[in-house]
């Protein structure tokens, strides 16, 4: 893991062995600040459209930590591209659904559509027996990943590890913008914007990628 991710974006304690100290005021701050230079109206929920969706910087910190660890995220390339997507794609940490019409299913911070919620869900063994009572009910799967935070906001390491390619990986290790652009159109499967690459960029320069 590269220094940089422990003392900015990560809170240090879930990510290192439990023989560490907790992390000081002053690192969790640093953690905070550095989320919101990415996500800037992640720094209060104060008027979110939907405020049981919303999360803070601070509230969404420890569970991007956490899902690095579960999933195994190790480059500074990688992180940002997590971060940029998420921030993206839930307003800031806003939404953890769409709410427009003609997406039913598609929810959880990535926004990812119902066929990987599910395969998502289907990957976490506590999630057995709620999925066998969903059923076929798309709201009920998406419930399920949305009723926690760790569900929540580690949907995006998990589809950067299970469904994106080994070339993806590497270009997002390099930590280039080429990199991110093959991740963003070829594994997310969507357009490459201005909006978009401005939350890669700031992610890239909060979390230290080289070359940012």
């Amino acid at each position: 893991m590269h220094p940089s991710i422990l003392l900015t974006l990560l809170s240090l304690g879930s990510i290192l062995p439990s023989t560490v100290a907790a992390p000081s005021p002053l690192i969790a701050k640093r953690a905070m600040d550095s989320l919101i230079s990415i996500a800037p109206k992640s720094k209060t929920c104060v008027g979110a459209p939907f405020p049981a969706e919303c999360k803070t910087a601070a509230q969404a910190t420890p569970f991007i930590n956490a899902s690095f660890q579960t999933y195994g995220i190790t480059s500074t390339g990688e992180a940002a591209a997590i971060v940029s997507l998420i921030a993206f794609e839930s307003g800031d940490f806003r939404y953890n659904i769409n709410h427009s019409s003609g997406h039913p299913g598609q929810g959880t911070r990535n926004m990812q559509s119902f066929a990987l919620n599910l395969k998502y869900a289907k990957s976490i063994p506590a999630l057995a027996e709620g999925l066998e009572e969903a059923g076929d009910d798309m709201k009920a799967v998406v419930a399920l990943l949305t009723s926690k935070g760790e569900y929540d906001f580690g949907s995006a390491a998990w589809f950067l590890k299970n469904q994106c390619s080994e070339k993806v990986k590497a270009g997002l290790k390099a930590g280039t913008e080429e990199g991110w652009k093959i991740y963003t159109t070829e594994c997310v499967g969507t357009t490459v914007t201005e909006e978009r690459k401005a939350y890669w960029t700031r992610a890239a320069k909060a979390l230290g990628v080289p070359g940012h």
